[in-house]
């Protein structure tokens, strides 16, 4: 069983296209969505649409929740970008045919927050809250807060939200992908793994992330995906309700 696990996208098509592309070569058996589809980004509806025919599982993430409630904790930036988001996913203009409008928030209404699956666990925050914690690499300084997320671990979680691809180890240290040489194989040793983000990176490396989860050798492989951040940058200066920063901030991968 080969996986490919996406977080994170944000509304960004060129990046999900090219990623999606990329998977398709990589004799993958399922794709599975860590959540935030949406959010910041200039293509919700699009994205929506691509993750609906293509992944297998999807996880809640926390601007997905924001879509279809009221946002908690958001920032004015956030907030903005949120509420044209929604506007985007009720707009027919948007629709390939009048069911879809439902089919999108029906979707997003019936995501699970996490999915267990014996020694795997797949959460958009982290294990203790699936949803909205984050776990920063300086993090695995905070050892009491670091035991108290692995203990919720059976053995291996891979989880979002922050945007920043590694490695979060039971001996505390965090690996990021150039410092293992892209790949981490699996042990005994409990371990949670962000696999970083489709649209939004922010380890300073502009282009698009994702992980596939090789379960016959054990193994996680990081992959970076080049894709045209311009056009997407392009596309959110020309949309008043998304602030500039979210289309600058993709050049150089902040």
């Amino acid at each position: 069983m080969r996986r490919a696990l996406i977080s994170d996208i944000h509304g960004n098509l060129e990046a999900l296209t090219q990623v999606l592309a990329h998977i398709g070569g990589q004799r993958v058996n399922e794709i599975i969505c860590l959540g935030d589809i949406i959010g910041y980004g200039p293509d919700p509806a699009a994205c929506l649409d691509l993750i609906i025919a293509n992944a297998n599982l999807t996880i809640l993430g926390n601007h997905d929740q924001a879509a279809l409630f009221d946002p908690a904790g958001f920032n004015p930036v956030a907030l903005r970008a949120i509420f044209w988001t929604r506007e985007q996913l009720e707009d027919p203009g948007n629709a390939r045919d009048p069911d879809s409008l439902d089919l999108r928030w029906d979707f997003l209404g019936e995501l699970p927050k996490r999915h267990d699956e014996g020694d795997f666990l797949f959460v958009h925050g982290s294990p203790r809250d699936p949803t909205n914690e984050y776990v920063f690499p300086e993090h695995i300084y905070d050892r009491d807060r670091m035991a108290n997320l692995l203990q919720r671990v059976q053995k291996y979680c891979f989880q979002g939200h922050t945007h920043i691809p590694g490695v979060f180890t039971a001996g505390g240290s965090f690996l990021p992908p150039d410092e293992i040489d892209r790949v981490y194989s699996l042990g005994d040793e409990k371990i949670m793994v962000n696999v970083g983000s489709v649209g939004q990176p922010r380890d300073e490396d502009p282009r698009a992330c994702y992980v596939i989860l090789d379960q016959e050798e054990m193994t996680v492989t990081f992959h970076r995906i080049e894709y045209d951040a311009q056009a997407t940058r392009k596309k959110i200066l020309a949309i008043p309700e998304l602030d500039n920063m979210l289309g600058e901030r993709l050049i150089n991968g902040r």
